[in-house]
């Protein structure tokens, strides 16, 4: 009985140690791409950085994807969410709202309101910097310092 538990145990291992493999996320959790919602799921909580292309492959698309996830700390602490778009063919909500033209950057306040829209990459340490001036963040600031 033994020898059989033991083969039909070493039949399902290479299966489950594949399953495991293909699991991993191609993007962090607080990547959310080629979003279909609108901003007010955001209100209040989050600081969405919305990153618009015409395609995928548009090397300052990959470019911002790979700055956004390099300060991913930093980001994370200042609440900021990254939505993708890079296909202008469905007309998204947040393509209705914002606008585009090919490549943009456009950052979004947690009271809903457009911060910043850039036609070009940005680097976090740009981004931080921008998000530590709203009066929003300076509370959030004072307030972790008072408790």
């Amino acid at each position: 009985m033994k020898p059989i538990l033991a083969l039909v145990l070493t039949a399902f291992l290479p299966t489950a140690v594949l399953a495991e493999d293909t699991a991993q996320p191609d993007a962090p959790a607080w990547i959310l791409p080629e979003y279909e919602g609108d901003l007010s799921a955001f209100l209040w909580h989050n600081r969405p950085v919305v990153v618009f292309a015409d395609s995928a492959e548009d090397p300052r698309f990959q470019d911002q994807l790979q700055r956004l996830e390099k300060g991913a700390e930093d980001l994370l602490e200042r609440d900021v969410v990254v939505l993708t778009d890079t296909d202008p063919g469905k007309n998204s909500e947040l393509r209705k709202k914002l606008r585009p033209r090919g490549f943009m950057l456009v950052l979004v306040g947690k009271d809903g309101g457009v911060k910043l829209r850039k036609p070009h990459p940005w680097s976090v340490r740009e981004l931080s910097r921008t998000i530590d001036k709203f009066p929003s963040r300076l509370r959030e600031v004072e307030e972790r310092r008072g408790s």
